[in-house]
């Protein structure tokens, strides 16, 4: 029975399905960790996380156990163990779980009990939940190892603790949320920690994988609640913790405790990291977005540059006839502090061509919200062929304010392959634009400085597709609009509650009417980061056809 362990945490990044890849991964970071006992890595970190109904598919559990074994092997050379989290099955079910591989073989095998079936998780579709698991022997310590969701419930630990386990280790794929890092330390593993005594270290990975971003900030907790260490969060990071037995149990030395980014720094870094593993994960060279001199595609143009670098960033500003000055000036201003490239494409001539082919069709009817359409849709041709043309995906812009209430034109300013604001508010676009103006982020690769015009976060919203057009006027005040939002969406509220509120009956009626109107709109939406509870998509899953309003 040994008195002390070296246990290297991993906090990584991924790619989903490349399992070859993975693993060579997995080997580098053991090969560099020296002489430790054990390495640990996320959850699922062979196949990627999550890999959805990839792992319906026999051929890629078949390889995943294939480099498992072969992971297994590497152990012989007496150096580390390792904590690898796979795809397994058993007796004919599929389970998430996480083997022990040390001294060349694949020692012990422990599959997920609480499987999450809630929100963006939809595990419980996939895989068959594993009994309460037993402690895992290794090198004369009985280890604890619950899978992710196992520690937001009570029982999977307990029951460790019971059958004799002297410590959690506990990998995860715990996606990113607003304040959920506090939630994870204190509202669950301080919890787990005061409920057994027993210390847990918490490794969660880091970086983007479609609309989920994993944040990182892993951290050990020990049995008295205190914090131990914390690593940092939106960056890779492999850091050594040491363990003592002590005659109260076993203790984790105190290690580097890293700050975590404040809000809204974190909504920032989220949508700058999700960004930047979307375009690299799938070959882009970099990313083209029109350029409309409003704080949408201002910010999104400065996040584009933080995930990707200036050099990879293409502004396009699309003016009509109803474009301002002021919008020219702002857009072309805006690129400079930015330092990425700005083009300038006026779509009047395709807008005449447009009006005279439909002249005749038209006839004798009313300029309307069609021929405002047009000139939007010009804009997502001329845009998408710019894209096909030279290869850069083009980043859509629109916020979840106007998602929300079908402020966008489908097949037009909609069009694009991701859209970093998809999940953020327009109240939540101001406020990482005046932060952005004060600092960098430390992941980013753009500019120090003030990168958005101080007259695009002034200036009234507008989409300037007619004269002196407004947001307000056929929306109410952002800050009205989003509150009303929340309530509906992320809240589930009626229009009673709200009412209840204090908001205007006939203006929360008509936002819940246009909301659910809006759902076919969204449901042809490009995928964007999940930054909230409720992001469309993922958790909040509305049918298009239904007649159910709440006042």
């Amino acid at each position: 029975m040994t008195d002390t362990l070296s246990i290297t945490l991993a906090q990584l990044n991924q790619s989903v399905g490349d399992i070859g890849g993975n693993a060579a991964q997995m080997l580098t970071v053991r090969a560099e960790a020296g002489k430790v006992d054990l390495v640990a890595f996320p959850e699922m970190h062979l196949i990627g996380y999550p890999a959805e109904d990839l792992v319906l598919k026999p051929s890629l559990i078949q390889r995943a156990q294939a480099e498992l074994e072969r992971l297994a092997e590497a152990t012989n050379d007496g150096g580390p163990g390792m904590l690898v989290g796979s795809v397994f099955v058993r007796d004919g079910a599929l389970h998430n779980g996480v083997a022990m591989l040390d001294g060349g073989r694949i020692t012990a095998v422990r599959f997920k009990h609480e499987l999450p079936n809630y929100g963006t998780f939809d595990e419980k579709r996939l895989f068959a939940p594993g009994p309460l698991p037993e402690p895992v022997l290794f090198r004369g310590t009985m280890l604890g190892l619950p899978i992710c969701e196992d520690i937001w419930h009570p029982d999977v630990c307990r029951h460790l603790a019971e059958f004799g386990a002297g410590m959690f280790v506990c990998i995860n794929g715990s996606p990113y949320e607003i304040e959920k890092d506090v939630l994870r330390m204190e509202g669950v593993a301080k919890r787990r920690a005061a409920d057994t005594g027993l210390p847990l270290a918490y490794l969660n990975r880091v970086g983007g994988q479609d609309e989920l971003v994993f944040d990182g900030s892993s951290f050990v907790v020990n049995g008295d609640g205190r914090l131990a260490l914390q690593m940092a969060d939106w960056t890779e990071q492999i850091t050594r913790t040491n363990w003592t037995r002590t005659a109260r149990g076993w203790h984790c030395d105190r290690g580097d405790m890293a700050e975590l980014t404040d809000h809204p720094e974190d909504i920032y870094c989220a949508m700058v990291l999700s960004l930047r593993d979307y375009v690299n994960k799938n070959g882009f060279p970099g990313v083209v977005l029109g350029m409309s001199g409003g704080i949408d595609s201002a910010i999104c143009a400065a996040i584009a540059v933080d995930a990707l670098g200036p050099d990879r960033v293409w502004c396009v500003m699309l003016p009509s006839r109803y474009t301002s000055r002021a919008s020219l000036e702002d857009a072309e201003a805006c690129a400079k502090a930015l330092g990425c490239r700005y083009s300038t494409i006026p779509i009047s001539p395709a807008v005449v061509g447009f009006e005279a082919m439909l002249a005749a069709e038209f006839a004798g009817t009313t300029p309307d919200l069609t021929e405002e359409n047009l000139q939007s849709r010009i804009r997502g041709v001329t845009l998408m062929a710019l894209s096909n043309k030279f290869g850069p995906m083009l980043l859509t812009t629109g916020n979840k304010s106007e998602m929300s209430v079908g402020y966008a034109t489908i097949y037009g300013d909609m069009a694009g392959g991701y859209n970093p604001l998809k999940d953020a508010y327009k109240m939540t676009v101001f406020a990482v634009s005046e932060w952005r103006n004060r600092r960098k982020p430390r992941i980013g690769l753009g500019p120090e400085g003030e990168v958005i015009p101080r007259n695009i976060i002034d200036k009234p919203p507008s989409a300037e597709l007619r004269p002196d057009q407004k947001d307000e006027d056929s929306l109410p005040p952002y800050p009205v609009l989003d509150k009303i939002l929340l309530g509906l969406v992320e809240h589930e509220e009626s229009v009673e509650q709200l009412v209840a509120d204090g908001f205007d009956r006939d203006t929360v009626v008509r936002i819940e009417r246009l909301l659910h109107l809006a759902e076919y709109k969204r449901r042809q939406a490009p995928p964007g980061v999940k930054l909230g509870s409720r992001n469309f998509g993922r958790d909040r899953r509305y049918p298009i056809t239904h007649r159910f309003r709440s006042g």
